[in-house]
């Protein structure tokens, strides 16, 4: 059974998707909906080594705080720790939601997808 904020944010990507004429928020649009058994996982330590200061990152999964972030980066999942957000902003990063991701970044052009 999937969630009313799951399909709430697969709603408002898909909605991004159209408006904005950018592909990646439709793709990414259809990631939440699928079974739990292929949702994704990632630790900061593995985050840290496939970007470099400054990247913009949406990760289609949950981000989890083992290891650390040696640099800052922008980015938004669909779930992150509180260790995870922690490491993160005091790298000099910061966390997103969805929506704020598309406010910021309405074409996807900048933005990385990991997963």
């Amino acid at each position: 059974m999937t969630s009313q904020v799951t399909l709430s944010m697969s709603r408002t990507l898909k909605k991004a998707a159209g408006s904005n004429g950018a592909p990646i928020w439709s793709r990414l649009a259809r990631e939440p909906l699928k079974p739990s058994i292929s949702r994704r996982v990632i630790n900061l330590n593995k985050m840290d080594s496939l970007t470099k200061s400054g990247d913009v990152v949406f990760f289609a999964g949950k981000v989890l705080g083992t290891g650390r972030m040696t640099h800052g980066i922008t980015l938004c999942s669909f779930s992150i720790s509180r260790a995870a957000a922690r490491k993160v902003l005091s790298a000099g990063g910061s966390v997103l939601g969805h929506d704020e991701m598309i406010k910021r970044y309405p074409s996807g052009s900048k933005v990385v997808l990991l997963g």
